[in-house]
């Protein structure tokens, strides 16, 4: 049974080849002393291969993951997404909201690279690195997907080798937000121009973990940065761990199997393969692993959707009462429950999900099939269209959902089709408005809620912004474009509830559930603090030593 969790011969050995490195380079790290120094090494497996580890291509968690260990930029979120300083200590926002000044430490410096051409191959960063790594963005020969970042920016300049500002086109509330994603994060120009291309793979920055070595497909290894500038509570300097090691098992059974074997110490999400195994229906972790593993859940700011392309030419999706009644006919805990063992929150009051200023607990819909029912003859006698029916496009991971909202609706007398596709098609088909209606996901780039209420902003169309489901309203917009202006979050806070209900009053999208983020560990680990953006941050984590 076991060997059947592999997916090839080529996998264990991979795998097993990987793990006799790790061994060996363990050995090297103790400097002749054979005591065992696993616990000062965090393993996890990525099943996807990452593409890169410069941080002006993390547009994605495989990459972001990896990018957030080794890289700062000027601000950073704590667990709560509260905004912080990083490399900058302190900034200021002018009165218009359009210029930021940001002060920055004289602490952080880079990790060690020949090309810095020092006595210590190293150097602390100053403000023109900012410029410069800015400029990366935007330069046409990069191509980095985080060019959009600085599409509101005027400019940017180094005032001083300690100053950075910023100068903005038109205000945005959500602009410190944006900085702390991982493309604004600050790169040298002496390795970025050794390396040119090959710096994806050369990576230097300035994190608490440094690059060691990266076999593509096969592990990648990181350090511990002894001269990381953060400190914890107690004065004791960041990071705990001495390195982080990181194996690509495509198969999450055998990722799984690895886990339960304490091969690795940690497990993200819940996959279908194993999720009984681990799980109750309730969503509790099985007795036979409650003295081996902990389970953590926390809110995350991923809202699952199905979307109505609103120019479609289909009557039942232009009609306000069928897609009212798809949002009544079906039980969101229910599907909860039985079809994600207790994982998420059913989605019954709004876009925006908990956690975010804007969450509306007033608004939504929750399971009335009777209303459903009359909101369906309500089309009937309107249109004169006796069997209406809805064809919804999905790919296979959501089809067991997908199938629970076609049965709880046929009930109620609406037909639903399932049309299966691969991810990839199913985005292009969005995208492009070749799908009457779809299920997605929108997982938020920064904390603020108008990322998410960007959806149904009328300019925002797609292929030019986010909005699939070619919703429009102009109240809607007026109050978007209005928040844009407000730099007090209570008063944005208003505006974006107000929006959050006119999207769902109007019913461009079904909400299905806010997720949350899974994470199992072993228990030998401590410090590894969820959040709801599910970035890695493993510069406080501990692993205890079993001896």
């Amino acid at each position: 049974m076991i060997s059947s969790l592999f997916t090839s011969h080529s996998t264990v050995l991979r795998y097993w080849t990987y793990a006799i490195f790790v061994s060996i380079f363990l050995f090297s790290c103790a400097n002749n002393d054979t005591t065992n120094r696993d616990h000062e090494v965090f393993r996890y497996n990525e099943q996807y291969q990452i593409a890169t580890l410069d941080p002006a291509f993390a547009r994605n968690p495989p990459i972001i993951w990896p990018v957030n260990q080794l890289f700062n930029g000027l601000v950073q979120l704590d667990n709560d997404l509260n905004i912080i300083p990083d490399i900058a200590k302190s900034w200021t926002i002018s009165e218009d909201a359009l210029t930021y000044t940001f002060t920055l430490r004289e602490d952080v410096y880079y990790h060690k690279h020949a090309a810095f051409n020092t006595p210590d191959s190293t150097r602390a960063v100053v403000a023109s690195d900012f410029t410069f790594s800015f400029d990366r963005l935007t330069d046409p020969k990069v191509a980095s997907p985080g060019s959009w970042v600085l599409s509101n920016v005027k400019n940017y300049k180094a005032t001083s080798d300690s100053t950075f500002t910023i100068h903005l086109k038109k205000p945005f509330p959500a602009y410190l937000g944006l900085l702390s994603m991982r493309y604004c994060s600050v790169v040298p120009k002496e390795v970025v121009t050794y390396y040119g291309n090959d710096f994806r793979s050369n990576p230097i920055g300035t994190g608490p973990f440094k690059f060691k070595r990266w076999e593509e497909g096969v592990k990648l290894v990181f350090r511990k940065n002894e001269h990381y500038y953060e400190k914890d509570e107690n004065g004791n300097q960041l990071p705990y761990l001495e390195a982080v090691a990181i194996t690509f098992l495509p198969d999450k059974q055998s990722e799984f199997l690895q886990f339960a074997q304490g091969n690795l110490d940690f497990l993200n999400s819940l996959d279908p393969s194993y999720k009984d195994e681990l799980l109750t229906a309730s969503g509790q972790l099985r007795p036979k692993y409650q003295d081996q593993v902990n389970l953590v859940k926390t809110p995350h700011l991923n809202t699952e959707y199905i979307g109505f392309y609103l120019d479609s030419k289909m009557e039942e999706v232009q009609s306000l009462s069928l897609r009212k009644a798809v949002n009544y006919g079906f039980d969101r805990q229910k599907m909860i429950t039985y079809l994600r063992n207790g994982v998420g929150t059913p989605a019954t009051h709004g876009f925006i999900p908990k956690g975010l200023p804007g969450y509306n607990s007033m608004v939504g819909y929750n399971y009335k099939p009777e209303l459903a029912r009359d909101l369906i003859n309500q089309y009937i006698e309107a249109t004169g269209d006796t069997k209406p029916e809805l064809t919804i496009g999905t790919n296979s991971q959501y089809l067991d959902i997908c199938e629970y909202i076609q049965r709880e609706l046929q009930k109620v007398g609406l037909d639903i089709k399932i049309d299966v596709m691969p991810p990839s098609t199913l985005r292009q088909k969005k995208s492009s408005g070749d799908l009457d209606a779809f299920r997605a996901s929108w997982i938020a780039d920064y904390p603020d809620a108008e990322n998410y209420l960007s959806l149904f902003y009328s300019k925002n169309f797609t292929p030019n912004g986010p909005n699939y489901t070619h919703f429009k309203n102009a109240i809607f917009d007026s109050l978007y474009e209005h928040s844009l202006s407000i730099t007090d979050i209570d008063d944005r806070k208003k505006l974006y509830e107000t929006m959050d209900s006119i999207a769902i009053t109007e019913a461009p999208i079904i909400p299905l559930y806010y997720d949350e983020v899974v994470r199992f560990t072993q228990k030998t680990i401590s410090g590894f603090t969820p959040n709801a953006q599910n970035f890695l941050v493993l510069k406080r984590v501990k692993k205890q030593r079993i001896d």
